[in-house]
């Protein structure tokens, strides 16, 4: 059976979910952080760590055009009261559907997540807590 037209991915997701971040003025990294020794982290960051989603059926006819999604947001600052800011910022920014081009979203759902935690494996140290969302289509 070959792909219909409306078949989700998951990348157009993830770029709307970016795309929201930083029009909420927050420096947003894929995957983890950079590693190279010449990268001074930000004060306060966002990271994304999206699953692959899951493209539904829709009906008996097994069209599988919705799309169901989790992406964990790992919020991090220099101190608590950062990496906290981080989580409100998200939480604003997906307050509203994503915009994805060819598909109708849903608000996020904001799944929480564990209390702050300091990461002293870097230096400096960094707190941070990851908030998990998840992300839901159809097609438009």
């Amino acid at each position: 059976m070959m792909p219909s037209a409306a078949q989700p991915q998951i990348l157009p997701h993830l770029d709307a979910v970016k795309a929201a971040l930083e029009a909420a003025g927050l420096t947003v990294y894929v995957g983890g952080a950079p590693t190279s020794s010449a990268w001074t982290p930000p004060d306060k960051f966002a990271v994304l760590y999206p699953d692959p989603g899951m493209a539904v059926r829709e009906s008996l006819a097994d069209e599988r055009t919705e799309f169901d999604s989790t992406i964990q947001i790992t919020c991090v600052g220099g101190d608590v009261d950062r990496a906290l800011w981080v989580a409100d910022r998200v939480r604003r920014a997906l307050a509203t559907p994503l915009a994805v081009p060819g598909r109708t979203c849903w608000p996020p759902e904001d799944r929480g997540g564990p209390p702050v935690a300091r990461d002293d494996d870097v230096t400096p140290p960094l707190y941070y807590v990851p908030v998990q969302y998840r992300i839901c289509s159809t097609p438009a």
